[in-house]
């Protein structure tokens, strides 16, 4: 194993929650979530983590030149049957357990849900339809958005994943685990939650501008970040988490597609990253842990020889 000094993880934590702030800050000097280039800031936010990997290992060189692609996780894909299906549950996983997680908050009472007319979906679709534009079914562009899921997860949203993988699991996570694996995936989560906050507190993902907001999301974030880091240390590969990240992002609205209409939830309880999700990651952890999934690890970093030694700054 790999071992990286203190300094070296402790600068990368702060480098992507630094950069993170800095390419959110024309959402704090404008409009907030309101400006329009919105969307193409907290995109381009996610590959602050991605960044600041490169700093660290530029700077600090923690990991020699051969090792890093290996204890990134990104190369070699071997042995690649395991990766590849490792990669097939990373695509579809998070889709079920976002389903699941429906049904978990409306059987607590979070969300009023409507599997017949889907007509909380209808009203947005008629309200976004064009004036004497026929409007297709709502089970009918549900059913495609659905279907899309997977080729998202496996394109557009695994290349903006990418930007937070390579941080997360890529390198905080191997570089946290001579603390253990739980300590190494509880403190990665809880770190990818506080990463969040420019965001958050302009009320994006749960709508609370306060530090509650946090607080939810670094609760959400390390419930599935345990799961993306199992994927991670399971398959000793990047690229499972990389595409159940992309998943969780193309399905997290999937509540608003079976809402009742007349009726409104709050994410905080009841959406992926709520209370609910948390309740669905919590209960998938106890039946890998369980089953003994967490004790299969892979070597995160079989390194050449030459650099078998490196631990760097």
């Amino acid at each position: 194993m790999t071992r990286i000094r203190p300094l070296s993880t402790i600068s990368f934590v702060v480098l992507a929650l630094g950069l993170a702030w800095l390419v959110a800050l024309p959402l704090w000097t404008g409009d907030g979530l309101a400006h329009p280039l919105a969307g193409l800031i907290i995109q381009a936010m996610m590959f602050t983590p991605a960044l600041a990997v490169v700093i660290v290992l530029l700077v600090f060189r923690p990991i020699g030149k051969g090792a890093r692609l290996r204890f990134l996780g990104m190369w070699p894909l071997r042995p690649a049957k395991p990766v590849v299906w490792m990669m097939v549950i990373g695509l579809f996983a998070p889709v079920v357990l976002i389903a699941a997680s429906v049904a978990v908050a409306a059987l607590c009472g979070w969300v009023t849900l409507d599997l017949v007319h889907f007509s909380g979906f209808a009203q947005v679709l008629a309200a976004t339809t064009p004036a004497g534009t026929p409007a297709a079914p709502p089970i009918v562009v549900i059913i495609s958005q659905l279907i899309a899921i997977p080729f998202a997860a496996a394109t557009i949203n695994a290349v903006l994943a990418f930007g937070e993988e390579l941080g997360w699991r890529g390198f905080l996570l191997p570089a946290l685990r001579p603390l253990g694996t739980w300590p190494a995936l509880l403190i990665s989560g809880a770190v990818w939650g506080l990463w969040h906050a420019p965001v958050i507190l302009l009320g994006y993902n749960f709508g609370r501008t306060d530090i509650t907001g946090v607080l939810f999301m670094m609760l959400g974030c390390t419930a599935w970040g345990i799961l993306l880091g199992w994927l991670r240390l399971r398959s000793a590969s990047l690229w499972p988490a990389v595409f159940a990240h992309g998943a969780m992002n193309a399905a997290g609205a999937m509540i608003a597609l079976v809402h009742a209409a007349g009726t409104t939830f709050d994410m905080a309880l009841a959406g992926p990253l709520g209370i609910a999700g948390v309740i669905v990651c919590a209960i998938s952890t106890i039946a890998l842990s369980l089953t003994g999934q967490f004790r299969r690890q892979p070597e995160l970093s079989r390194a050449p020889k030459a650099a078998a030694g490196s631990v760097g700054g």
